[in-house]
């Protein structure tokens, strides 16, 4: 656990803020020194409701699929504080009606069947947000942090990239990109004093995690040594990678799972 004011006077920037892991991480780091956190959301609304609640919070309606969008508001950060120390990456999307299906398909006892009717709007949907928002938020990150020569940036992957959920292969794919990007990635920008790393949650109760049908939420209840995480907990993971105490890692994918499986 990260302790104290690890990030005492710095700038943030947390994407996916206005809900989940990607709020509780903003609030976690104004608990922990940050002097600014820019929140960052597709819903511009709740991006601004979590902001106003932290103090040093700016909210920020940002569709990380769009890479103007993206170059606009760390341009934005930049302008009005001059540096970003850390950034956490925590915007992402699932598809709430493939789980709908696994759900149905295991309810009549019948093999799952998502691939075959995957639409493209659907794969690219997926990719879009997932993949090529990773991309996008990791190359502003890094052309505001070289200048200064130092800088933290946490990508947000999935457990799912390892132990794939069967018929949600547009999702374990993003995901498993998003370990694979970060991690080149990181081997590249270390020698510019930046560090990235990942983190790959299991279940969170979260509102990506509501939309989960409950069965299929109690079997992957059922399936791990604890029950859902909290956003609590992940953003507490988030910030002892973002942190001094995470000088030695690089390229990390840190599983928190809960036990589900191991690596």
């Amino acid at each position: 656990m990260t302790t104290g004011k690890d990030f005492e006077g710095q700038v943030a920037v947390v994407t996916g803020a206005g809900s989940g892991i990607g709020a509780a991480t903003a609030r976690l780091l104004v608990e922990r020194g940050a002097a600014a956190v820019y929140l960052c959301d597709i819903n511009a609304a709740a991006a601004e409701e979590v902001a106003g609640s932290i103090e040093g919070g700016t909210g920020i309606g940002l569709d990380v699929s769009n890479p103007d969008e993206v170059d606009a508001a760390f341009g934005r950060v930049l302008a009005e504080k001059g540096r970003i120390d850390v950034v956490v990456h925590a915007a992402g999307v699932d598809d709430p009606q493939s789980k709908q299906k696994i759900y149905e398909a295991a309810g009549r006892k019948e093999p799952v069947d998502i691939l075959s009717q995957l639409s493209n709007d659907s794969w690219r949907r997926i990719i879009s947000v997932n993949l090529d928002g990773t991309f996008f938020v990791l190359r502003a990150a890094v052309r505001a942090m070289k200048p200064q020569g130092a800088g933290s940036i946490v990508t947000i992957g999935s457990s799912a990239a390892f132990d794939t959920l069967t018929g949600y292969p547009h999702y374990a794919a993003s995901k498993a990109g998003v370990h694979a990007l970060s991690q080149a990635a990181a081997k590249e920008v270390a020698p510019f004093g930046i560090r990235i790393n990942t983190v790959a949650p299991g279940p969170v109760d979260t509102g990506m995690a509501s939309r989960t049908p409950s069965a299929l939420r109690e079997a992957m209840s059922d399936a791990g040594a604890r029950g859902f995480a909290t956003a609590r907990e992940l953003a507490d993971n988030i910030l002892y990678l973002a942190s001094p105490g995470a000088a030695n890692v690089i390229g990390a994918v840190l599983l928190s799972n809960g036990g589900r499986f191991t690596v």
